[in-house]
């Protein structure tokens, strides 16, 4: 659909040379990652073990307990191993993370069941996990992914403008150029600086011998030939981290390299009244030749210049400037009107579709398996009030049980007290006082104390 060959977008600027094709950029950022993936067969491969360690744990309790249980022997806390998936933008920042802190933990829980329960998948992924590469690309991906989960975590903000695009894209691909460049010399605090010294660490990674990288040592299959600590490194940096980086910042230069466009629109904002006045006027001609005609916005641009440096722009950010400006109430539409056209079109312009998943994402949450029947008015209505509406307060029964317990073993019962106007409505309504008590016992998980008192 977006092909820049013979895509639907390109077919409808063939037509229309005005329109502009955006994709989400949270989106090009996830696959980008992808890309960097699938380029080099290890990062393929590793990728493919996260999720099968995933799923190992997740479709087991007793596999579970026993995770757990290595934990605790280590001294670790907040020990889960998280699913990647392409559609979650962060999993799998979140899975490299989670399994950096609690890499022990997992190598010593495969380690027991593939031993006490002679289970053939926890041998097998031991046998992929307990290897220098596999430790090297955990601790690679703990370097760089932080740098594309704060990319990724601007892209999502509501009122992200276009200079995200435009100016920290750049700064991220610096940043994963000097680790590339780094090598042997990683800088300190990066986790790539400390890994030879946790694999030397006895009361970590040392006690499980991660010395060999091929699998099929480990399974021996082949020679048993030792390489020292220095070649291993060096065959990890030349066959893994240099292509891999390499990948990923060649699909992201390919993916966000068109953001001039996007990036003009910049002029519209408070900090281009202080830039040179070459790059502004450069800024304003290429909008100028996509939306306008002549170059009366430069002209215009003089004028309004002065209005952001001291006069009723003055304080405002981009996104108020812009609001204001392609108004058609106030006068700034009649007095500039190229930039109140350009700051209508830059306006509608989506920088990411992160709002369109957030709504699908709130449409799951609503319309659940057991609410399937909501429809129509009523589930927009949910809808409209689940995503604009204020938080809910605190209610009684989101507090935790022990809140509830006077001294151990004793419940704090609340206590309910019902008044009717006469004895007579409550002898002639019972059901009506039958269903008001099942529907408080449903929605109260303590027990109640029910008071029944007449009033003359």
């Amino acid at each position: 659909m977006t092909g820049r060959q013979n895509g639907v977008a390109k077919q409808l600027q063939d037509n229309f040379p005005w329109l502009v094709s955006v994709a989400c950029a949270a989106h090009r950022l996830a696959l980008s990652c992808k890309d960097a993936s699938s380029n080099v067969p290890y990062m393929a491969t590793f990728r493919d073990h996260l999720q099968q360690l995933h799923l190992y744990f997740r479709n087991s309790a007793n596999r579970t307990s026993v995770l757990k249980a290595a934990a605790q022997t280590l001294g670790l806390a907040d020990l889960k191993v998280k699913e990647v998936k392409d559609t979650r933008w962060l999993s799998q920042h979140s899975a490299i993370m989670s399994l950096q802190r609690n890499l022990g933990a997992v190598l010593s829980a495969l380690a027991e069941e593939s031993e006490v329960n002679r289970c053939p998948l926890a041998k097998g992924l031991y046998s992929f996990l307990a290897t220098y590469r596999f430790v090297a690309a955990v601790y690679l991906q703990a370097d760089v992914l932080p740098h594309l989960a704060c990319l990724s975590k601007l892209f999502q903000k509501e009122n992200v403008n276009f200079l995200a695009l435009k100016h920290q894209v750049p700064v991220t691909i610096a940043i994963l150029r000097t680790i590339r460049d780094a090598g042997d010399h990683q800088p300190p605090g990066s986790f790539l600086s400390r890994l030879h010294q946790d694999l030397d660490n006895p009361t970590g990674l040392s006690s499980f011998g991660v010395v060999h990288e091929e699998e099929r040592n480990r399974r021996h299959r082949g020679s048993l030939e030792e390489h020292s600590r220095e070649q291993l490194w060096v065959r990890f940096k030349n066959q893994v981290m240099e292509p891999y980086l390499d990948a990923l910042v060649e699909s992201l230069e390919r993916r966000f390299g068109s953001l001039d466009l996007l990036g003009a629109f910049h002029v519209l904002g408070p900090q281009a009244a202080k830039e040179d006045e070459a790059v502004c006027v450069r800024n304003l001609k290429l909008l100028s030749n996509k939306f306008l005609t002549g170059d009366q916005v430069i002209q215009e641009w003089t004028s309004f210049r002065q209005h952001i440096l001291i006069g009723a722009f003055q304080g405002m950010d981009q996104q108020q400037i812009m609001t204001r400006l392609a108004s058609q109430i106030d006068e700034w539409g009649q007095l500039y009107p190229g930039l109140n056209k350009l700051a209508a079109i830059g306006l509608t312009i989506p920088v990411s579709s992160v709002n369109c998943e957030r709504d699908f994402s709130t449409l799951n949450r609503v319309k659940t398996d057991l609410r399937n029947r909501l429809q129509g008015e009523h589930l927009a209505t949910c809808l409209r009030v689940s995503i604009n509406g204020p938080p809910p307060p605190n209610s009684p029964t989101e507090e935790p049980w022990s809140s509830s317990l006077k001294s151990p073993g004793e419940l704090n019962a609340p206590r309910l007290d019902v008044a009717f106007v006469d004895e007579q409505k409550l002898h002639s309504s019972p059901s009506v006082v039958f269903f008001v008590l099942i529907l408080l016992s449903l929605s109260c998980p303590l027990p109640l104390t029910l008071t029944v008192s007449q009033r003359s």
